[in-house]
Order: C-alpha cells, then sequence, then structure tokens
C-alpha cells in the first residue's frame, strides 16, 4: 500500500491525493509539514533530503517531487489511463506540469497566495501583489489559449497533465482578485470541479 506523507492543505499534496484517488489506488497518508513538522526531522531527510512535502513510499522506494510523483504513480498503476501511453501526446501535456513549476508558481500563484492566506491584512505587501497579479494574469491567459484548443491540457481526454495546473486554478478562481474573462479556462475548471476526487482532495478551501 502507498504510504503518503504530507498535510492535506499543501497543494502539492493535493496533487498527489488527488492522482491516487483518480486511479483508485490505496493508500494510508500521515500529517507531515507545517504546523505538523517532521519534515527536518532525521527519519524524514533521509527519505526526502530536501525536507519537503510529500514524499511518497511505494515498498521500498521513495518518492519526492510532487510532478514527478505524479508520472510514477500514472504509469506504474493508469497507463492508458492517467497515463497516456504515446509519447508525442504525453509531452503535449506534460510541458504544462513543467510549465507550471517554473513559470505558474515561482512569480506568480505562490506569492499572490502567500499575501491573501498566508499574510494577515495590514501586513501585505501592495507592491508584490500587484508583480504577482500580473504574472498571474498572464500565465492563465496563455492557459486560456491552449485550452481553447483542447478540453484538456494533454489532448482530448483527461490525464496527469491537468492536476498541477487545476490545484493552482481552483487558488487562482477563490483568491479575493479581478480575473479576466477566460471561457475556456472557466469551462476547463467546471470540468474538473466535476470530478468527485477533485472536489474531495482540493476544493477544501484556502488555508
Amino acid at each position: 500500500m502507498l504510504t503518503i506523507l504530507g498535510r492535506t492543505n499543501s497543494s502539492n499534496v493535493q496533487k498527489v491525493l488527488w492522482c491516487v484517488d483518480e486511479i483508485g489506488v490505496p493508500f494510508e497518508r500521515e500529517d507531515v509539514g507545517g504546523a505538523f513538522g517532521r519534515n527536518r526531522d532525521p527519519d524524514y531527510l533521509a527519505l526526502n533530503p530536501n525536507g519537503l512535502i510529500p514524499t511518497v513510499l511505494d515498498g521500498g522506494r521513495a518518492l519526492w517531487e510532487s510532478n514527478t510523483i505524479l508520472r510514477y504513480l500514472a504509469a506504474s498503476y493508469d497507463t492508458g489511463g492517467l497515463w497516456e501511453p504515446d509519447p508525442g501526446r504525453r509531452a503535449d501535456g506534460e510541458k504544462w506540469m513543467d510549465w507550471q513549476l517554473t513559470v505558474l508558481s515561482p512569480g506568480a500563484m505562490r506569492p499572490l497566495f502567500k499575501q491573501y492566506v498566508r499574510t494577515p491584512p495590514g501586513q501585505r505587501d501592495p507592491a508584490l501583489i500587484g508583480q504577482s497579479l500580473e504574472k498571474a494574469t498572464g500565465a492563465f491567459r496563455l492557459l486560456d489559449e491552449a485550452l481553447s484548443r483542447t478540453p484538456w491540457l494533454g489532448g482530448e481526454r483527461f490525464t496527469v497533465a491537468d492536476i498541477p495546473c487545476g490545484v493552482l486554478a481552483y487558488r487562482w478562481m477563490n483568491l479575493p482578485i479581478e480575473r479576466p474573462d477566460l471561457q475556456a479556462l472557466a469551462a476547463w475548471y467546471a470540468r474538473l470541479a466535476g470530478r468527485p476526487a477533485f472536489r474531495r482532495h482540493v476544493m477544501i478551501g484556502l488555508s
């Protein structure tokens, strides 16, 4: 049985929980990180030297880096479902997984989320919010353009490629910010919101 180490309000842990729920793989989960600590303990660092969450244990294998975990789970347990077996079609979707890590998260959604959710109103940085909102808006415009051509980021069906951006789209849609009218993005988000696993693990509030 898989063991997932990480707290449920982490976006990176939510990716993994959503994925295993879609596939139907049995798992156990332990609270690690944030208020729960443990992620700097020697035994945890022996599994994940970065000391971040999540870490997934599958037999004798310890896995870390959330998008790598998604690829592993889909390829190991759901080929033809979440895992696209054709390398070209798979790359069409997986580029958005890497884009989430390099563009959508670091300079756009992460600081925006931290300012609105983790920072008291009187301590927020308006300049940082403005910069992050501009970057996030531009990023979601790119996503909207891609989704105007195909219903899912990997093409004609839902795959593991939709999960990383989908987790951040929930935050984008629920932060108290002004958002442009991006119809393809909104339609994709509505399709995600119709998936029970997304509702169970991602639509749990912002914290």
